[in-house]
């Protein structure tokens, strides 16, 4: 092989993460980051990994989305890359839940994700090409007691998700969701040592993953070699929701 056999290194893409700041996104967005793109991540609080522009942005307010956008746009160009990852959680069995708790989780999961993908397809559409990336959960395909919000929000995601596969497919821009089990995150973290037994040995693998390994399934998602892949559903979960 000779060094004109050498495939040329992809130029950077500008790639926007929403809640990057920590756990599962802030493992995306590095992922990003040590591939050589422009990353941006959106935070409410700030604490952007290194290298990426922080961008304060509250994705349940359609002016701070166009605000944000307009921010990145103007430090790294049209979003060619959305990962739609912020969400929340109000877990509490059904007669308990509040309409406070069922319309933040709903605001935020779900029509959040709607006002990201609305605002990156325009450049996107300009540009006739794109990736768009939302992050689901395994609970969104398997439902789980004390959180019918939660559940609800990530499902939906799956229906957003194959409508814009067919919406916007014509012009070279996919749409996928990833669907994680049970990450090692601060959200798991406040579990106890039977709970995580508990939860583990209802994984095939017998293990939590890393949000490096969900990191892995996007980057994936947003390559060159998944070029043809749109309106699917990619389980990290360890077997939990297989057949879903």
């Amino acid at each position: 092989m000779t060094v004109s056999d050498i495939p040329a290194a992809s130029a950077p893409r500008s790639v926007l993460v929403t809640g990057g700041n920590r756990g599962i996104g802030r493992a995306i967005a590095e992922a990003f980051l040590a591939q050589g793109d422009k990353v941006a991540v959106t935070t409410r609080n700030g604490g952007a990994p290194e290298g990426a522009l922080d961008v304060r942005c509250d994705i349940t307010d359609a002016e701070a989305v166009e605000r944000a956008f307009q921010e990145v746009e103007a430090a790294h160009g049209p979003v060619e890359v959305l990962v739609a990852n912020a969400g929340i959680t109000k877990d509490t069995l059904l007669l308990r839940m509040s309409e406070d708790d069922w319309s933040s989780v709903i605001d935020t999961n779900l029509t959040g994700t709607f006002r990201l993908a609305k605002r990156a397809s325009k450049g996107m559409l300009r540009l006739r090409r794109g990736r768009i990336i939302l992050i689901s959960s395994v609970v969104g395909m398997l439902g789980s007691a004390g959180q019918v919000n939660y559940a609800a929000s990530k499902a939906g995601l799956v229906g957003i998700a194959r409508s814009l596969a067919r919406e916007l497919g014509s012009r070279s821009i996919t749409t996928n969701v990833v669907a994680p089990g049970f990450v090692e995150t601060d959200m798991t973290d406040v579990l106890t040592d039977d709970q995580k037994s508990a939860i583990r040995t209802q994984v095939p693998l017998g293990r939590y993953a890393s949000p490096a390994e969900v990191a892995s399934a996007v980057t994936w998602l947003a390559s060159d070699g998944a070029a043809y892949v749109t309106g699917a559903v990619i389980p990290v979960d360890g077997g939990l929701g297989m057949g879903h």
